[in-house]
């Protein structure tokens, strides 16, 4: 592999200032990685070489004639294809969008426009976002670099395996019940979830609104630190956005240290369940954390226990709401019926039946059941109130200790055809871990713990709503903590991928 591409993003962000290379360098060097491995990877849905390539120029222009730059500027990233890109094809990996090229920007890429990051392309997800493997895509299936038969989590599996593969030095994923953080764990990768708010979703393609959040990936903690950085912040554009200043949260990671830090394991998060091997890799995380100083305490959260079921209900309910606008009468493919009247209602019903896949129609259906007339209240409403103890024990809990940890996720990446990824329960069982910090609106991130049967298992670290430097406080000394003993877990991938 090119020494470039195997630089994290903040080493070519120091060479990119000292002049060592050019971003056109950096980019060119990513740009033909995509190429030598996409077909075995699949991270791509669409490749935007030209429109990189001349974002790299204009930085290396600018910065030639000594103007202020962004810290990441000429550092190459790919973005989720939930982000809106205006005239560049955005397509949520769904057969309802295949040619829609947005006549608007999404703040994420406006912000990323203006620092001078090239964007190399737009990555595979499974559609609108819904899934864990990346397997249902209308777009075909990404791959876990660690080894090909394997999947790469989900739904942010083509952002991920992007970063596995040394594809792109930073992605942009989002993150609805662990779609940022699972497939992190999956691939040896950091993966945030901010907390809900700080970052916009004007320009997110919606699967559950209450629940979305955009969320930084990246090779390092201190990496997808600075990319949360350059993204988050107020705007007006988004009603949900929060008005709160922006901490230096690489310097967080960069230079804190874990000596008397409170780490509070969740009990309900690593019992039945979850494989030995995973297990077995928190513990000797854990105890490398309790080496460099910080005290590990158990603590309850009891409604955890019914989070999953709770968020099962009212993910699908927003989800039913939100792909209502696709009726193929404004935008998007529009299919006529080809026996019968051709009605707004049949061809609704024929563009519907076409451009969405199964498991899209499956949580349309649940969520609509969910609030019809009669079941609203005991499924929705419950659903509701389920998710205010959550937040409330979340609360408490962090009374206790500074920040909560847990594994990622109960297994390390599944195997293409194994009964587990295929079974839509077994999957939805998997999201056991990551759900509750959407339900809470906390901010939680993703880094490897280790290695188990030659897979990345992800050690998960949850922090108080609108204290996610207390998450960056904590997980940058432990990767420095864990590297130091010896888990380097994406040198173990760059020394496989090179053989």
């Amino acid at each position: 592999m090119s020494e470039l591409i195997a630089k994290s993003a903040l080493e070519l962000a120091a060479g990119l200032t000292s002049g060592e290379f050019s971003s056109v360098e950096v980019t060119r060097a990513h740009l033909d990685r995509i190429r030598d491995t996409e077909e075995d990877f699949g991270s791509f849905i669409t490749v935007t070489d030209d429109l990189a390539l001349a974002t790299a120029k204009d930085v290396d222009d600018r910065r030639s004639r000594g103007e202020d730059l962004h810290a990441l500027a000429g550092v190459p990233v790919a973005l989720k294809d939930l982000v809106v890109t205006e005239g560049v094809r955005t397509t949520a990996a769904s057969k309802i969008l295949e040619n829609w090229v947005p006549p608007y920007e999404s703040t994420v890429h406006l912000k990323v426009r203006a620092a001078g990051l090239p964007v190399l392309g737009k990555t595979n997800l499974d559609e609108f976002a819904m899934g864990s493997t990346t397997e249902h895509s209308a777009f075909g299936t990404t791959r876990n670099p660690w080894n090909l038969e394997h999947v790469p989590g989900g739904s942010s599996g083509g952002a991920a395996a992007a970063l596995a593969g040394f594809q792109a030095p930073l992605s942009v994923g989002t993150d609805t019940g662990g779609s940022v953080r699972q497939p992190a764990a999956f691939t040896g990768t950091v993966g945030v979830k901010p907390t809900y708010g700080s970052i916009s979703r004007y320009g997110i393609i919606a699967m559950a609104s209450s629940l979305d959040q955009v969320g930084p990936m990246g090779r390092s903690v201190a990496d997808a630190a600075a990319l949360h950085m350059l993204l988050a912040g107020h705007d007006p554009l988004d009603s949900t956005s929060l008005p709160d200043p922006v901490d230096d949260f690489v310097a967080l990671a960069q230079n804190g240290t874990l000596k008397g830090k409170k780490l509070g394991v969740i009990k309900q998060l690593i019992g039945d369940g979850y494989d030995a091997g995973v297990r077995d890799a928190f513990t000797a995380a854990l105890d490398v954390a309790a080496a460099a100083g910080a005290e590990i305490i158990e603590v309850d959260v009891p409604s955890i226990s019914y989070a999953l079921d709770a968020y099962y209900l009212i993910m699908p309910s927003e989800v039913s709401s939100n792909l209502a606008r696709y009726d193929g009468m404004r935008y998007g493919l529009r299919v006529e019926p080809t026996e019968g009247p051709v009605t707004a209602e049949t061809v609704m019903a024929a563009t519907r039946a076409a451009g969405f896949g199964a498991e899209v129609k499956r949580r349309i259906i649940l969520g609509t059941y969910a609030l019809s007339a009669g079941y609203y209240d005991a499924y929705y409403g419950s659903a509701q109130k389920i998710r205010t103890l959550v937040q409330r024990d979340f609360a408490k809990a962090f009374e206790s200790v500074d920040v909560l940890v847990s594994p990622t996720a109960p297994t390390t990446a599944l195997k293409f055809g194994a009964e587990s990824a295929s079974d839509p329960m077994a999957l939805y069982l998997g999201d056991v871990a990551t759900l509750p910090a959407n339900l809470a609106g906390i901010p939680g991130l993703s880094l490897p713990a280790g290695l188990a049967d030659g897979l990345p298992v992800g050690f998960q670290v949850l922090a108080p709503a609108r204290e996610d430097r207390r998450m960056y406080a904590v997980a940058g000394p432990l990767e420095a903590a864990l590297e130091a003993a010896g888990s380097r877990v994406l040198d173990t991938l760059a020394e496989g991928l090179t053989k």
